[in-house]
């Protein structure tokens, strides 16, 4: 927003959470005027996002941020790899930035490193990239993911037999379609995350309505694909231990499309675990809940990841 002299405006940064800034066009000067967490933390534990451009399927490239393990209070054994944690963002359209994120903060300080993908499809990287995703969701943003995680490994950024994805709605979709379709990680996680595109499209709200179709195809001409699309018709292919974390009062993703996964999951006798929160719809917002699934996904990798 512009008035007179001055421009106010949102930011952050590596070090600092979102803020409202006052910039004077006079001299330059800024106020932050608001911030959105007034937490402070030593920067000596903060790990400071790479840029990261990796070659990916179909000659292409992708994008993502790298956060290495940091902690100034400890350090890794000079012979190991650090576990990696993939992440994919929601959307499945927007996209990463590197603004201060204490959720990333607790996995990189407690010797994990990181990989936030802006997949193909992602926001920001020009419409040829944007475009890359259409009818191709669930595809192209999987490689994607692979092709970041290996391209840290080849490196020497990554332990290839501790690789790990996560993601939560759609970043939880390519989490299980990684695991389900794919064998580069050897555990995730899903918050809340699309496991049924048919489901998803009947419920969709009126502001992402035919989203899907540019993004998987039309429907019903094209069922098939969102049936073969979708995880949840094909669980018996999965076979790496996964944890779903899921809000009962959730209207997108309902609890039956977890425990439908979970069910047959325990059936085959693979390492499974799900917590449900009452009062949780798609996206948490209670401060214990954060808490309590940060603590149980962290207890999970550690038991798989050893």
């Amino acid at each position: 927003h512009v008035s007179r002299n001055h421009v106010y405006f949102q930011g952050g940064s590596p070090h600092e959470s979102m803020v409202i800034v006052r910039l004077d066009l006079s001299d330059g000067s800024r106020e932050i005027l608001a911030r959105s967490n007034t937490t402070h933390i030593d920067r000596n534990h903060l790990s400071v996002p790479r840029e990261l451009i990796f070659p990916t399927t179909h000659n292409k490239i992708a994008h993502g941020f790298f956060y290495p393990p940091t902690n100034h209070k400890f350090s890794a054994p000079s012979d190991e790899l650090p576990p990696l944690i993939v992440v994919s963002h929601g959307g499945p359209t927007g996209a990463t930035a590197t603004t201060l994120n204490l959720d990333f903060q607790f996995w990189t300080s407690r010797g994990f490193a990181l990989l936030d993908i802006n997949y193909r499809g992602s926001t920001g990287y020009g419409r040829g990239y944007r475009e890359d995703l259409k009818r191709q969701w669930g595809l192209v943003d999987v490689d994607d993911c692979e092709s970041g995680a290996n391209h840290l490994v080849e490196q020497g950024y990554a332990d290839s037999k501790r690789l790990a994805i996560r993601g939560a709605s759609a970043g939880g979709y390519t989490a299980l379609m990684a695991l389900t379709f794919r064998d580069t990680f050897a555990v995730g996680a899903s918050h809340y995350g699309v496991s049924d595109l048919e489901a998803l499209l009947q419920k969709t709200h009126k502001f992402e309505s035919r989203y899907l179709e540019h993004l998987i195809g039309l429907y019903p001409n094209e069922r098939n694909i969102y049936l073969e699309r979708s995880p949840v018709h094909a669980v018996a292919r999965l076979s790496r231990p996964i944890i779903f974390f899921q809000g009962l009062d959730d209207p997108v993703v309902p609890p039956d499309q977890a425990r439908c996964m979970v069910e047959i999951l325990h059936k085959k006798g693979l390492t499974v675990a799900s917590l449900e929160f009452a009062g949780e719809q798609h996206g948490f917002r209670k401060a214990t809940t954060i808490r309590q699934v940060i603590e149980a996904e962290l207890y999970f990798y550690a038991c798989i990841l050893r």
